[in-house]
Formats: C-alpha cells, sequence, structure tokens
C-alpha cells in the first residue's frame, strides 16, 4: 500500500481527535464533580462546559491539521 492512499486522514490527525474526545469527556467529567444542587457551582456552570467548548474547538483543529 502506497503512503498516498485515499484515507482523508493521517495518523497525527487521528491522534489529535483521540485528544480533543478525551478533553470532552473530561470536561463532562468535570461538570459531574460539582457539589452544588443541580450542579449550579462553579464546576458545573462554568469551569466544566468551558473545557468541553475547548475540547470541540480543539476537535476542529484537530481535523484541519495537515500532516507532513
Amino acid at each position: 500500500m502506497d503512503k498516498n492512499s485515499n484515507m482523508p486522514f493521517n495518523n497525527s490527525n487521528y491522534k489529535l481527535m483521540g485528544i480533543g474526545v478525551a478533553i470532552i469527556f473530561i470536561g463532562f467529567f468535570i461538570m459531574t464533580l460539582d457539589t452544588e444542587d443541580y450542579g449550579y457551582g462553579f464546576l458545573g456552570l462554568t469551569l466544566g462546559p468551558i473545557i468541553v467548548l475547548f475540547g470541540f474547538i480543539f476537535q476542529f483543529f484537530a481535523i484541519f491539521h495537515k500532516g507532513k
């Protein structure tokens, strides 16, 4: 199989996308750590969603990353 196959992504894209998914899961996990009722504390309303948003932005750049 040659290096110029018709794969849409290369190995670095898949690694970066895996990191992005892990960041998103970490953000959702942080939201569950909130001790306030119904997640109305700092972790549930501020920190967790910011980390999830960063994970989705990271996914966007991972998809459009050009490999060598």
